[in-house]
């Protein structure tokens, strides 16, 4: 890319060749095992994205979006022996520290750029199968992951697992990662899925709002919907019809 020096939003390394990356985030079939969660408007978000108009450079493996407001979005592949380090990058003016300041952008594709990663080392062809909830914070009630009672599980260390007993049941988990705003922990009971649970602060523009993102493999159709069903089920509960979403 020829434009200055971007910004670094997220980075992280992935165990896989750079080819193996690369078709990932080119391919709109491999791009739809990853990105975003199920919905009907994934397949149009994905062509708007990652389709024209984007700058792709083959052999420097980097890829530059369509720009908003004078910002673009793109992604850089650095080779590293037999890993890939992927850098989620952005032209035009950004904050140059990230810690306190919330974006939904950012925070996306810190969860998307994790997902990749996830498919790509431990379920590469694999279909996954999504859950996706958010709504604003019922008026007080605790953010979301006070609510999962999560909250002791966000400094844990990495590699060690804990027990969570979730509105559905009761899991080993163990942390995949987190930001200032989000929490991810890899759950083996959801063959080898991955819950995010993200705690959007109140700005001047709206109220706090919570999300569940929830990634499973392997789970048949009906063990899914009923799966998908208890879950839906424990949030209208938590957010009942007098909570306003936007």
């Amino acid at each position: 890319m020829t434009d200055p020096k971007p910004n670094v939003l997220v980075e992280v390394t992935i165990s896989a060749p750079i080819d193996t990356v690369w078709k990932a985030v080119r391919d709109p079939e491999q791009i739809n095992e990853w990105f975003g969660w199920e919905s009907e408007t994934l397949a149009d978000e994905i062509a708007m994205i990652f389709g024209s108009p984007v700058i792709v450079d083959e052999q420097s493996h980097t890829l530059k979006f369509g720009e908003w407001e004078g910002i673009a979005d793109g992604f850089e592949l650095i080779e590293r022996g037999t890993e890939t380090v992927l850098r989620v990058v952005r032209f035009g003016a950004t904050p140059d520290n990230w810690d306190d300041v919330y974006s939904d952008v950012r925070e996306g594709w810190t969860t998307f750029a994790h997902q990749l990663r996830l498919w790509i080392e431990r379920h590469h062809g694999q279909q996954r199968r999504t859950v996706y909830l958010s709504d604003p914070t019922p008026p007080g009630a605790p953010v979301l992951s006070e609510a999962l009672g999560l909250k002791a599980h966000w400094d844990a260390e990495p590699g060690s697992t804990h027990r969570v007993e979730f509105p559905t049941h009761s899991e080993e988990v163990s942390p995949a990662y987190r930001t200032g705003f989000q929490l991810a922990l890899h759950v083996p009971g959801w063959g080898g899925g991955l819950l995010v649970v993200t705690d959007m602060p109140a700005d001047a523009k709206r109220p706090a709002r919570g999300s569940l993102l929830i990634t499973t493999f392997g789970m048949q159709e009906q063990a899914a919907s009923e799966f998908a069903q208890h879950w839906t089920q424990w949030w209208q509960a938590r957010h009942p019809p007098t909570s306003t979403s936007e």
